[in-house]
C-alpha cells in the first residue's frame, strides 16, 4: 500500500517539458517597488457593508436575507463532527477519499451558513455555533483533503503536525475564516478575545507563513522546472492573496507576497494556452479560467484597479471558451475528466462577462439561470458575496445562446462545428498529457438536435488510483473507449511525445495524424482521421500506411439509448426522439455491439445504466487502406 502512495505521489509530482510562453503579463504592470506604491490598505478595499451596517447589509442582501437566515437556522443544533485518524487512512487503506472529505466538508458548510445567517441577520443569534466550528477547525491538525496530504513530506495521507500544506481546501478554508476575522472579530472579543487570537494566529501559521517561506509546494510553480501547471495554481493563489489582503497590513510585507502570487500565476499563464480552451474541460472551467478570474479581481481591487488584465485577448478568451463550449439542453463538449452534462454557474459567468465586457457571457449566463437560485458556495465565501453582488443584474439580463459554425483553438487543437440543421462536431489534437487528460487523440463527439450520439463517457468517482500510476489502468481513461481505433490490436499510449500531428480545420472539416498517439508496438507509419460535417451527415475517415501487420484493426465508437444492428451496414441508434443510422461498409467489418453497465453514479447519472461500443473489426488487413463512416 505505501507503494501505492509513493507511485502516486511520483505522478503529481513528474517533471516534464511543456509548451511555455514568457508572457509574464502581470510583471508587466508592476514590478515590486511600484506594487508596493498601489496597494489599498487596511482593508479599504472591500466594497461590502460592516457587520454593525445593519441597512447597508439589508440592501445588499435585498430580498435574499431571509433566506440566508433561514438556512442559518438549521444549522443551530449542528453537531460538529470529527474527522477521525482513520478517516485520513482510509485513503490509503482502500483509495476512499470520500470518508475524510464527508464530515469535513459538512463542518466548512456548515461555519460558512452561520457567518451568511449572522450578517444577514445581525443579532448575535449565531454567534455562539459560529465560534464552536472555528474553535473546532482550529484544532485540527490540518486543513488540507488526506488525498492531497501524501505531497507532505512523509508521503502519507495522515496530517502531520509540523508541515501546513496549503492545498485547494485548506486554501478556501483559509480565505473563509480571514472574512469570518474581518467581519465578527468585534464580535469575538467581546465573548473572548481568544478566539480571535487564536484564529488570527492559526491564519498566520497555516496560510500566510508557510507561503512566503516554503517553495515546495508544487502548483507555485517557483523554481520552475516546466511541469504541468493547472486549475491548482489560479485557485490556490486566489485563496492566499485574499488571505494576506484581509489579514496583512504592513505595506513591504503585504508588497511582498502579492507580488509572489503575481510571479506565481504568471506561470500559469505562460503555461496554458492563448487561445483560452481549458485542457481540462467544462467541469474544470470554474476552477482553472473561473478561479483566475477570482484571482485577478482581487487583485485589481488591492491595486485600486492598476494592475488589471481584463483587455487581454487571452483572458477574454479563457472566459468565452464555456460558452463555445455548450451544445445544448444541458449538454456540453467533455474532453478529459469533464461530464457532458453542464453548463456552468450563471453568476461566475456573468461576472466575468462582466469584467471582460463580453455580452456573449453575459447572455449566456442569464440562459444558464435556475430561478429562485440563492448564491450560495459553501466554503468559497468570496464567490458567495462577489455573487450576490452582481445576482439583480443577472436576473434582468436577457438569456441568449447559439452555436457558432466553426470554433477552432489552434494551440490546444479543439475544433467545434455546428450546421444549421442542428449537427454539432466536436473533434482534438493535442497530446495525452494534457491536465486530467485521457488518451484520445483524435476522438470526436457529435450531437444531433441537442442530443448526444457518439459520446465522451466522461469520468467516474475520484478514488487513489485517478491521479496515481495506475491512472490508465480505468477504463474511462483509455483510448478503447472514445472515439478511436486500436491499430493492430494496440490502443493510444500517455505521454507528452503521444499527440496529434499535420493537424488541419476548415470551416466544415478537422483532420489530424494521430500515428504518433501510439506506441511503437502498433507498428503505424501513418492514420489520417478526418470529420467533414455537412447538414444533417458526418463522415469519419481513416486512411492508413502501417509497417507491418500484426493484428485485425478496431475501430471504436462509443453511444447510448436504444442500438439496433440488425441490418448489415447499418446500425441504429436512437436517443429520445432522435434517430441516426450510422453506416458502415459490412464487406469490410465485423460488428460487435458490446454492452458497458454503468454502476458509478457518476457516470450513471449521465448515461443512465447502460451504453455501448460499438467495435467495427476489420475482416481483411492490408498495410495501407481507408475506412469510412457515415452519420445520418
Amino acid at each position: 500500500m505505501k507503494k501505492l502512495i509513493l507511485l502516486t505521489l511520483a505522478f503529481l509530482c513528474t517533471t516534464v517539458t511543456f509548451a511555455y510562453t514568457e508572457r509574464n503579463l502581470l510583471q508587466k504592470q508592476a514590478n515590486l517597488d511600484s506594487l508596493r506604491d498601489m496597494l489599498v490598505l487596511n482593508q479599504q478595499w472591500i466594497t461590502y457593508p460592516d457587520y454593525s451596517d445593519r441597512n447597508g447589509w439589508d440592501t445588499f442582501l435585498g430580498t435574499l436575507k431571509d433566506d440566508y437566515i433561514h438556512r442559518g437556522e438549521k444549522l443551530l443544533n449542528y453537531q460538529w463532527q470529527v474527522v477521525k485518524a482513520t478517516d485520513y487512512l482510509a485513503f490509503e487503506r482502500s483509495g476512499d477519499r470520500s470518508i475524510m472529505e464527508k464530515p469535513f466538508g459538512a463542518n466548512n458548510n456548515a461555519i460558512a451558513g452561520l457567518l451568511m445567517a449572522e450578517l444577514a441577520e445581525g443579532k448575535g443569534r449565531f454567534l455562539d455555533q459560529l465560534i464552536n466550528g472555528i474553535f473546532h477547525t482550529c484544532e485540527m491538525t490540518s486543513w488540507a483533503l488526506s488525498a492531497h496530504l501524501i505531497t507532505q513530506p512523509s508521503s502519507r495521507s495522515l496530517p502531520t503536525y509540523d508541515y501546513p500544506l496549503i492545498d485547494l481546501t485548506s486554501g478556501d478554508l483559509g480565505g473563509l475564516l480571514s472574512w469570518t476575522y474581518y467581519f465578527m472579530h468585534d464580535s469575538f472579543n467581546k465573548v473572548n478575545p481568544e478566539i480571535s487570537r487564536r484564529l488570527r494566529h492559526e491564519l498566520q501559521v497555516r496560510i500566510l507563513d508557510p507561503y512566503m517561506n516554503n517553495d515546495s509546494f508544487w502548483w507555485m510553480a517557483r523554481n520552475y522546472k516546466g511541469r504541468m501547471l493547472n486549475n491548482w495554481n489560479p485557485w490556490c493563489n486566489s485563496n492566499v492573496l485574499m488571505c494576506f489582503m484581509l489579514l496583512e497590513n504592513n505595506r513591504d510585507t503585504l508588497a511582498k507576497a502579492v507580488y509572489l502570487t503575481m510571479e506565481s500565476v504568471d506561470k500559469f499563464l505562460n503555461y496554458i494556452k492563448a487561445d483560452g480552451a481549458c485542457e481540462e474541460g467544462p467541469s474544470y472551467w470554474g476552477h482553472a479560467a473561473g478561479k483566475t478570474l477570482d484571482y485577478l479581481e482581487l487583485l485589481s481591487d488591492i491595486t485600486g484597479g492598476k494592475v488589471s488584465l481584463f483587455q487581454e485577448p487571452m483572458v477574454r478568451n479563457m472566459g468565452e471558451y464555456i460558452s463555445r463550449s455548450y451544445v445544448g439542453n444541458g449538454w456540453v463538449v467533455n474532453f478529459a475528466d469533464a461530464s457532458a452534462r453542464s453548463g456552468g454557474d450563471a453568476y461566475l459567468i456573468y461576472r466575468f462577462g462582466k469584467d471582460v465586457g463580453s455580452d456573449e457571457l453575459k447572455s449566456f449566463a442569464a440562459l444558464m439561470r435556475k430561478s429562485p437560485s440563492l448564491p450560495s458556495y459553501g466554503r468559497d465565501i468570496f464567490r458567495t458575496l462577489a455573487s450576490i453582488a452582481i445576482a439583480k443584474e443577472l436576473q434582468q439580463a436577457e438569456a441568449g445562446h447559439e452555436s457558432r459554425a466553426f470554433t477552432w483553438y489552434p494551440e490546444t487543437e479543439f475544433c467545434y462545428i455546428s450546421t444549421k440543421e442542428g449537427l454539432f462536431l466536436a473533434a482534438k489534437g493535442g497530446h495525452n498529457d494534457e491536465s486530467h487528460n485521457h488518451n484520445d487523440v483524435g476522438t470526436c463527439s457529435v450531437w444531433f438536435n441537442q442530443t448526444p450520439i457518439l459520446i465522451d463517457v466522461g469520468v467516474g468517482t475520484y478514488t487513489r488510483q485517478t491521479f496515481s500510476s495506475e491512472r490508465y489502468s480505468i477504463w474511462t481513461m483509455q483510448s478503447n473507449y472514445h472515439n478511436l481505433p486500436i491499430i493492430n490490436g494496440v490502443p493510444q499510449k500517455n505521454g507528452k511525445n503521444y499527440k496529434a500531428t499535420e493537424v488541419k480545420t476548415s470551416k466544415n472539416s478537422f483532420c489530424a495524424n494521430i500515428a504518433n498517439a501510439y506506441p511503437k508496438e502498433a507498428r503505424v507509419k501513418k492514420w489520417i482521421r478526418s470529420y467533414k460535417a455537412k447538414g444533417k451527415q458526418i463522415q469519419i475517415n481513416d486512411t492508413f500506411e502501417l509497417e507491418k501487420i500484426v493484428s485485425p484493426n478496431i475501430i471504436n465508437f462509443m453511444t447510448w439509448g436504444e442500438v439496433d444492428s440488425s441490418e448489415k451496414g447499418k446500425v441504429y441508434i436512437q436517443v429520445n426522439n432522435v434517430k441516426v443510422r450510422l453506416l458502415y461498409n459490412a464487406n469490410k467489418f465485423e460488428l460487435n455491439v458490446e454492452p458497458k453497465e454503468l454502476t458509478d453514479p457518476k457516470l450513471s447519472n449521465v448515461w443512465g445504466n447502460k451504453i455501448y461500443r460499438l467495435s467495427f473489426k476489420a475482416k481483411q488487413q492490408s498495410d495501407k487502406g481507408s475506412y469510412t463512416f457515415t452519420i445520418k
